[in-house]
């Protein structure tokens, strides 16, 4: 069974993985090599606070989303599906996944991978302030998206927070936020559910592994 490892701190990405693909993936491991992590631990959410739209509530169980979560991280060593937040009643509040993740590891600091469209509205999400406490934010970008576009409040968060390097960021224990390199991907879940509801392929999009669980279990039908 696969435990974190005590050095080089731990990458933290969460998300409804509904289902994870291969865009997950290799966020995850390039933030992995690049920040020289020991380990990531996915985080399948419950029920995200901020995903309450029809077409963004899940389609398959949490328990099914965790399996293939574990089913994408068995080919990595350094990646563990954690499911303390399934098991959690109530809103998956990332807030207190970290406190938890934290008194657990002490000694580790903590890097939650986020995406560009996670940060635009980070300043709105429960006890924020509090979660710049207890990690760094790692924010994955997408090739030409346009950073000036943000509001007003992300711009003063990134005033307060960004770092622009690996090495000023590994001085600190907590609160720098963080732009990691482009990955080149164009996937989503959303589209995915919607190619296989058409029983379109989607050998490009997602691991051998997770295509047959989904198919097995006739899912996103």
């Amino acid at each position: 069974m696969k435990t974190p490892l005590e050095k080089n701190g731990i990458g933290i990405f969460g998300g409804t993985f509904d289902p994870i693909h291969n865009g997950h993936i290799q966020s995850a491991k390039m933030v992995s090599d690049w920040l020289g992590l020991a380990n990531v631990l996915f985080i399948p959410a419950h029920i995200p606070p901020h995903k309450t739209q029809a077409h963004t509530i899940p389609h398959a169980s949490a328990t099914q989303r965790a399996t293939m979560v574990s089913l994408a991280c068995q080919p990595f060593p350094q990646f563990i599906c954690d499911k303390r937040e399934l098991t959690r009643s109530g809103h998956s509040y990332s807030v207190d996944t970290l406190k938890a993740l934290k008194a657990e590891y002490p000694e580790q600091t903590l890097y939650f991978i986020i995406g560009m469209d996670s940060l635009l509205t980070f300043t709105q999400w429960h006890q924020y302030q509090d979660i710049l406490t207890l990690c760094h934010l790692v924010v994955n970008t997408r090739p030409n998206y346009d950073i000036s576009q943000v509001n007003q409040a992300t711009k003063t968060l990134l005033e307060n927070h960004q770092v622009d390097s690996v090495t000023i960021l590994k001085q600190q224990k907590n609160g720098a936020i963080i732009f990691a390199p482009p990955v080149h991907f164009d996937i989503s879940s959303t589209q995915i559910r919607a190619n296989l509801c058409q029983q379109q392929c989607c050998k490009s999009s997602l691991s051998p592994l997770i295509l047959d669980f989904i198919n097995k279990n006739q899912l996103y039908r």
